[in-house]
């Protein structure tokens, strides 16, 4: 089941978070993402009362943007990141946005596959994007949108 992060979810997102990723959002950007950020849309891939990914993405007007998106490393490859990415992509494309753009680390290929098959396409490459000083691949989805 697919639903809105709520405050009790922070412990299990925090800790797919610091599991998942190299350099892992702290409690403080979490919290602020999801008080404070009027764009963002949080929710949580929950099964079996077991909250096993989530996703965070941003619906600015005509545009979106991915910003994280997880799944619990001892269930991945079962379809919940195509869960996650389906309701994303129907989400922007009932707000009529024009694309959905990510950036993904140039060495994350498992990921890159994904946002390929879906039909994401490599737009720029960001040099030194990420803290670390690895490069980001700028990926862009177009949905065609009609935003008026």
């Amino acid at each position: 089941m697919i639903r809105f992060m709520q405050e009790k979810d922070f412990e299990a997102v925090l800790k797919l978070e610091t599991a998942l990723f190299p350099s892992p959002w702290h409690r403080q950007m979490w919290e602020s993402e999801w008080k404070d950020n009027a764009f963002a849309q949080i929710y949580v891939l929950e099964t079996d009362a077991r909250i096993c990914g989530y996703i965070d993405f941003w619906i600015t007007f005509e545009t979106a943007q991915l910003a994280r998106i997880a799944v619990a490393s001892d269930v991945q490859g079962h379809g919940l990141g195509s869960q996650l990415m389906d309701f994303m992509i129907e989400e922007c494309e009932r707000a009529m946005c024009e694309n959905i753009s990510l950036e993904v680390r140039v060495d994350n290929q498992a990921a890159i596959a994904l946002y390929e098959r879906y039909g994401f396409i490599r737009a720029a490459c960001r040099k030194g994007y990420y803290e670390d000083g690895s490069d980001g691949h700028l990926m862009i989805k177009p949905l065609g949108g009609n935003y008026v």
